[in-house]
């Protein structure tokens, strides 16, 4: 099963995309879906690799409200992602332009004229020696929380193209979404269960977020 869904209303549908699906083209995640939402429209992206909670919406209206809130960044996201690395610090913010680099893959710069900015926390396993982090995107850039990894000295598990551990699965997940439409509140939220290392280290990311009050 490529997806599944776990929220529908008249407006709009919640799903949890499984690691390795596009979001275009044969086998894409709109593909997927068309076949049992034939009108279905897309309002945020995830990388083919990385799991998790996507929105779509029933109808072009509720597409471009929905579209807007993030644009607005209205729509709080949490992730969560590990590393077999010691990062440079273990909590901040990291802010700074994106740009992409001769392979195609992109690097954080000093500059701050169209930034990503991303705010995280972690905690370190000594059970299974990783680092889980939390990680709270403000802005939606390609590859972002790949990239601020990386930029921190603590490549995702399984991203090769930033230097990442070889593993069974790149570990990055959508784990929350929350916003407000039309007056009524949505928080939706998802652990992985796809992945060896993400259900050996639940009750670790659990307890650290008990802790945190995040």
């Amino acid at each position: 099963m490529s997806y599944i869904t776990i929220f529908e209303n008249e407006k709009f549908i919640i799903i949890v995309k499984n690691p390795g699906i596009e979001f275009h083209g044969d086998g894409g995640i709109i593909e997927l879906l068309r076949k049992d939402f034939p009108e279905i429209h897309g309002v945020h992206r995830l990388d083919k690799m990385t799991s998790g909670l996507m929105l779509f919406a029933k109808d072009k209206g509720t597409q471009s409200e929905l579209s807007k809130l993030f644009q607005s960044k209205k729509v709080q996201k949490i992730y969560i992602a590990i590393s077999d690395k010691k990062p440079n610090k273990k909590q901040g913010l990291v802010k700074g332009d994106l740009e992409k680099t001769r392979n195609g893959s992109y690097k954080i710069t000093r500059n701050l004229l169209n930034p990503s900015t991303t705010k995280f926390k972690s905690f370190y396993s000594p059970e299974f020696s990783l680092r889980g982090f939390y990680l709270f995107p403000m802005t939606g850039k390609t590859h972002q929380l790949r990239v601020v990894l990386k930029s921190i000295g603590a490549p995702i598990l399984g991203d090769i193209r930033y230097g990442g551990t070889h593993s069974d699965r790149m570990y990055l997940h959508a784990f929350s979404l929350k916003f407000e439409l039309k007056g009524e509140l949505f928080e939706f939220e998802n652990y992985p269960e796809l992945g060896d290392l993400y259900l050996d280290m639940k009750k670790s990311f659990e307890d650290y977020r008990d802790l945190e009050k995040l």
